[in-house]
């Protein structure tokens, strides 16, 4: 019985290992390449140990860093859809879910629940904890696109008034940092990092 447990929870860990092949469209601060979803996810892990005192009402940060974690360990499957693209968001949810019941299924069940449980907390944006995760979540890449002279933005073609829309969760999950945000992307219009609304 604790052979086949093993078994499981380390092949879970050497699928996971994946996550660091999946691409996102995030350029690194130095420019030098796209970042990895594995990459994003100890970014926002760091962030949340970081910046926690920015939640608008306390939250368990060790709830908010598993969130962190695992949140996109479904784009081992799903791939990363760039959040600018409308078409490609289409069936990201079923492709997510999907996902979900095949990688969590590897695991000792009690295990693939709690993973499966926080996947879906994040998804459900109902707690403080996941609010505050997804915050992070969006924030991570405006500073991204700020250090890199508009990174993704000016290589797709984004306007200032996609990315406010696109920070939107930030107002609720960190209230604290929408000053932060709003300086950002001001900064980065009037050094021609991003688009005016049309």
């Amino acid at each position: 019985m604790q052979d086949n447990r093993l078994s499981q929870q380390i092949q879970f860990i050497v699928e996971i290992d994946k996550l660091k092949g999946v691409l996102r469209q995030t350029l690194l601060t130095d420019s030098s390449r796209r970042e990895n979803s594995a990459e994003h996810s100890w970014h926002l892990a760091m962030m949340a140990m970081l910046l926690s005192e920015y939640a608008p009402a306390p939250v368990n940060v060790l709830q908010v860093i598993k969130m962190l974690l695992i949140h996109d360990l479904v784009e081992i499957d799903a791939g990363d859809t760039f959040c600018y693209d409308v078409q490609g968001n289409l069936g990201k949810a079923e492709r997510e879910k999907q996902a979900a019941a095949r990688l969590f299924g590897q695991l000792p069940v009690e295990q693939g629940i709690e993973l499966r449980s926080l996947w879906e907390e994040f998804e459900a944006q109902q707690t403080s904890e996941a609010q505050f995760a997804t915050a992070l979540d969006r924030l991570q890449p405006l500073l991204h696109n700020q250090q890199t002279a508009g990174g993704t933005w000016r290589i797709h073609g984004i306007t200032l008034d996609k990315v406010i829309e696109r920070m939107k969760p930030i107002k609720t999950g960190a209230p604290q940092l929408w000053t932060l945000v709003e300086q950002v992307l001001e900064e980065s219009v009037n050094a021609g990092y991003l688009k005016p609304a049309p």
